[in-house]
């Protein structure tokens, strides 16, 4: 997207807000993720500022109607730096009864409430546990509610289209569209646009939901409208000029792996066994084979993360992607990558729960299984991304270490970052610094294990390399020859320096910085990952009423920055904001000898920036 403004809403009669949370729900048929990214694309194309959520069911396919099977999409946007997909929505667009006994709890007090009331039949109140409709019972009288009968207003638009029921109820998505763009004075155009390609073989469907999409925005523009329902304006946010384009967390690592690979002038070969939510990075990296990417989907777990191995040790950097259960998977293989000193990316997009848990929604808490999760010492770099655009930075970052220092490196995203969407100015490629890769080619003194004497990084030699012909494997190597050795001496020696490897990478990353505040005083929150918009917001709004808090956010998880131990050190209080039970909080603990505080929430949800705000008032209040 462009920061040019392409559609300039008729402000006569609309209030002007500077930001707006907007929640649609339904069933997983319903088209909710469609219509959520239409929504934001069209946003993104006003000017505005905004963040995303996707909230996928756990079920595949739920019975239709079940609070099981309820899909969302949360946007917010406006005029201001968006950095949160916000605490509550302003507006709920159920498209079901079960979306509103789902959503309705977030909802703000006097939120609007638009429903399909199409959809409030006696089986459908039933299955989604009402024993009244809420739509006639008074129960909804503290929200403003748009009762309209969507379903059926979609048929009357498109009684001459040619499509059966069926098909015609499926463009009722379009038909809320509209009327929330009305809402909002957002532009139809762009998605006239869209429907025409995405349907191009259908002209008959695409032709349908444009009719949908106007007859929605006609009847807000002409229908006599509930009391407190109005039209808004949101004013375009002051963005730095550029080119910019919406993108999501995988969208953002595909692109900076490919990156990344380019810096370091080699192929990239990924591979990967299908799991929720990481598959997507698959799709992503299929489409770039034209950027010296291959890609592998292979028959497990195991199997994707040996392929990467192979593959680095032919001269490519190898990448594999999971979700922490798959990753316990292709522990013993990481395990190989660190005996054999071979660059490894493994992106791990983490998830709730042991074992298969809630596999649609959020967590960091494979934060123990990234930094000690493997047998022996096996010590490998691990790091996080803190937002979609983030990713490209922290993926670049990924394929520099891993191959400067020839070890696995574990780039550490989550549920939510992978599939959350936010604007994204397009780097300017030519300003990134390479870091080319050097093989070894001279076959004198020539051994697998020699090593730089500054990094300690082992030589790379490529199979096939006149001179250079050598085994590597599992076994312990010889510090002196890379032959296989049990003598205890030796393990001592290899241990060690592939321990001292990766802690003196230390020197090679920034040293941490304060996102927010002093560098020293009353209190530090201190967060990782997706954590960092609602910990920046609630700091934000905290410190605007004076508060002593400083915020820090961690990229290099392991090892850490050569500073944190003292830069905390600084604080009279540490509380750390994490999607897990307190791990990050007893890492510091155990590092630095620091009284972190742990803020832990594992219900499969963001953080929102209430409960951030009230943990450091209570702090101050102490």
């Amino acid at each position: 997207m462009s920061t040019a403004v392409a559609y300039e809403p008729e402000r006569l009669d609309r209030r002007e807000l500077e930001s707006v949370v907007v929640r649609f729900a339904g069933d997983s048929g319903d088209g909710v993720q469609v219509t959520g990214a239409q929504f934001t694309q069209t946003t993104a194309l006003a000017g505005n500022d905004l963040a995303t959520f996707p909230d996928f069911p756990a079920e595949i396919r739920a019975p239709t109607g079940t609070t099981f099977g309820v899909s969302a999409f949360q946007i917010n946007f406006g005029a201001r730096d968006i950095k949160t997909v916000g605490d509550a929505p302003d507006v709920l667009v159920a498209f079901n009864p079960a979306a509103l006994k789902v959503e309705l709890k977030s909802l703000k007090p006097g939120g609007v409430v638009i429903a399909d009331s199409g959809t409030f039949t006696d089986r459908n109140l039933e299955k989604a546990g009402f024993g009244d409709n809420p739509l006639t019972d008074g129960s909804l009288a503290s929200y403003r509610l748009m009762a309209v009968d969507i379903s059926q207003r979609t048929l009357d638009a498109l009684k001459t289209s040619g499509l059966n029921k069926r098909e015609a109820l499926r463009c009722k998505n379009f038909w809320a569209l509209g009327l929330v763009y009305w809402m909002f004075g957002r532009d139809r155009k762009p998605t006239h646009s869209w429907l025409a390609q995405k349907f191009k073989d259908r002209p008959d469907l695409g032709a349908a939901n444009t009719a949908a999409l106007d007859a929605g925005h006609a009847y807000g523009e002409t229908a006599e409208l509930p009391e407190g329902i109005e039209a808004y304006v949101i004013p375009p946010a002051a963005i730095a000029p550029g080119t910019y384009r919406n993108i999501t967390g995988y969208e953002a690592i595909a692109f900076g792996l490919a990156a990344g690979a380019q810096l370091a002038e080699l192929p990239l070969f990924f591979s990967s066994y299908p799991i929720t939510p990481a598959s997507t990075l698959l799709h992503a990296l299929a489409t770039m084979a034209e950027l010296g990417v291959t890609t592998f989907q292979a028959e497990d777990e195991i199997a994707a993360a040996c392929a990467a191995i192979g593959a680095s040790y032919s001269g490519s950097i190898g990448v594999t992607s999971s979700s922490g259960p798959g990753v316990a998977l292709k522990t013993e293989a990481i395990g190989l990558a660190v005996a054999t000193e071979l660059p490894l990316i493994v992106v791990n997009s983490q998830r709730a729960g042991p074992s298969t848990g809630m596999p649609t929604k959020t967590e960091q808490s494979d934060l123990y299984q990234a930094v000690f999760g493997r047998n022996a010492d096996t010590h490998v770099v691990v790091l996080s991304a803190r937002s979609p655009a983030d990713c490209f930075e922290v993926a670049i970052e990924a394929v520099r270490l891993a191959t400067k220092y020839m070890t696995p490196v574990i780039l550490l995203t989550d549920g939510y970052i992978a599939n959350a969407a936010e604007p994204w100015p397009l780097p300017k490629i030519d300003t990134l610094a390479p870091f080319p890769v050097k093989f070894r080619t001279a076959p004198e003194g020539f051994h697998p294990f020699l090593r730089d004497p500054g990094t300690l990084a082992r030589v790379w030699a490529v199979p096939g390399t006149p001179g250079l012909e050598h085994r590597i494997g599992g076994i312990e190597k010889a510090y002196d020859s890379g032959h296989i050795s049990y003598e205890p001496a030796n393990h001592q020696r290899m241990t060690d320096v592939r321990v001292a490897k990766i802690a003196g990478i230390a020197d090679d990353i920034p040293l941490q910085t304060v996102d927010s505040g002093a560098t020293s005083g009353r209190i530090a929150v201190v967060g990782w990952g997706s954590t960092y918009g609602p910990i920046s917001r609630a700091v934000d709004n905290v410190r605007a009423r004076g508060g002593a808090v400083a915020h820090i956010h961690l990229r290099h998880m392991w090892p850490m920055p050569r500073n944190l131990g003292t830069l905390l050190a600084g604080y009279d209080k540490v509380l750390v904001a994490e999607m897990n039970k307190g791990q990050l909080a007893t890492i510091l603990r155990a590092q630095y000898l620091v009284p972190a505080e742990s803020l832990s929430k594992v219900n499969g949800q963001p953080f929102k920036i209430a409960e951030i705000e009230a943990a450091i008032n209570r702090l101050l209040e102490q």
